[in-house]
């Protein structure tokens, strides 16, 4: 009999901590234990700018979804963005030194430890080396080259790279909630594992994950990862734009684009009307959305022409045939799919998580992408956190933090 085991994604992003729990007997597909959200504080732009409060998020949004899963979290699989991101594809090449020229899993190691073998600065560390397709004696396009025959193997990889402080930040954010950490992952490569199939891999896709202060880009084509960027700007932009255009607050502002907002102003019916509060000491007024939706376009398109910025520096041979994927809580606005459309020139959908047994209905839409994505990672490539009755205590414990934090 399989040994059940927990997986825990832990979804940091700038404006909102997730994490969801799930369990895996290592066969089928993991099945949803808990849920637990708490809003992000101490960070900024993914990184983290003030260590308590975030320690606070976190572990409010843990200890949530400990008490609905009845689990006890050991150790988590977390989520990194940020501009401080970056990528670049390398290429390594061996000779196979078994004399019957069959290549094995040492072989394939080798190779990308070769391609990995790239001078960063002191100041950055490796977070993943992704095998693209690799080439023996010319012959290219192999996906998998374990059992074949060759004198020379070749690979093509693309390397994730991230400052060491903020990598660092992250996991002692994490490691202060007692718990460790399993891996660390791209939230673009999370939320793909949710989001994306292999046949859009197949015929060529882009994952635009739009979070709050950044928007995450990963290039997917012949089934192997191409690209992956971050532009620096996301749907709080959009928001302090109708601060400063209505003349309200944020919180305020943050209202009016949830309800009224539309990333198209074509969409939008210029006689309907929304009330708007503006400073204090004057009376609220009656604005047509109208002109709340001329205030998101702009910026909406900026961010989107940005991406597609990012989009053409996989230099892939052929158009993305799959089109465009949006996730995140970004994408959610009105509007948003349509405009994408229209830059992009390709087809848009809306990336809605699945993988999990058991998801609840509510948590099926593109702002949990990743923290799904999370969960399928640590599924796919493994996790330290076994279910075991050792584990009761720290979960009582947290249980006794969780009721004297709520009553």
């Amino acid at each position: 009999m399989s040994e059940l085991r927990i997986i825990t994604g832990i979804d940091i992003g700038t404006t909102k901590i997730k994490v969801v729990i799930a369990e895996s007997d290592g066969k089928g597909a993991p099945v949803f234990l808990g849920y637990g959200s708490a809003p992000a504080a101490g960070l900024r732009r993914g990184v983290v700018v003030n260590m308590e409060k975030t320690v606070e998020s976190i572990s409010k949004a843990v200890e949530d979804a400990e008490m609905m899963g009845q689990v006890h979290v050991d150790s988590a699989v977390a989520g990194i963005t940020g501009d401080h991101v970056k990528s670049l594809n390398s290429h390594g090449v061996i000779a196979i030194s078994r004399s019957d020229n069959e290549i094995g899993e040492r072989d394939v190691k080798k190779a990308i430890e070769a391609a990995s073998a790239i001078p960063i600065p002191t100041d950055r560390e490796i977070v993943h080396v992704l095998p693209q397709d690799y080439t023996i004696d010319e012959q290219s396009g192999i996906k998998n080259p374990v059992g074949m025959t060759g004198v020379r193997l070749e690979v093509e990889v693309h390397i994730v790279t991230a400052s060491v402080t903020s990598a660092k930040n992250i996991y002692r954010s994490i490691n202060r909630c007692e718990i460790g950490i399993d891996h660390l992952v791209l939230q673009s490569l999370a939320s793909s594992y949710a989001c994306v199939s292999s046949e859009e891999e197949e015929m060529g896709v882009a994952l635009v994950d739009i979070g709050g202060d950044l928007t995450d880009v990963a290039v997917y084509f012949d089934g192997s990862i191409k690209h992956t960027g971050v532009v620096p700007l996301g749907g709080r932009n959009v928001t302090n734009d109708i601060t400063i255009g209505l003349r309200t607050s944020l919180e305020q502002a943050e209202r009016l684009k949830q309800v009224y907002g539309s990333a198209l102003t074509s969409l939008v019916d210029p006689d309907e009307m929304m009330e708007v509060t503006t400073t204090v000491g004057r009376e609220p007024r009656n604005i047509s959305r109208n002109v709340l939706a001329s205030i998101i376009e702009p910026r909406m398109e900026e961010i989107l022409s940005l991406v597609q910025r990012e989009i053409k520096k996989a230099n892939t041979i052929e158009p993305l045939a799959a089109g465009a994927i949006l996730t995140g809580g970004g994408s959610m606005l009105p509007g948003t799919i349509e405009l994408t459309e229209q830059i992009f020139d390709m087809p848009v959908k809306a990336g809605i998580p699945g993988g999990i047994e058991g998801y609840p209905e509510n948590a099926r839409s593109a702002d949990h992408a990743t923290v799904a994505g999370l969960v399928l990672y640590g599924h796919r490539h493994g996790t330290g956190g076994e279910v075991a009755l050792g584990g009761l205590r720290g979960l009582f414990k947290k249980i006794e933090n969780w009721i004297s934090n709520n009553f």
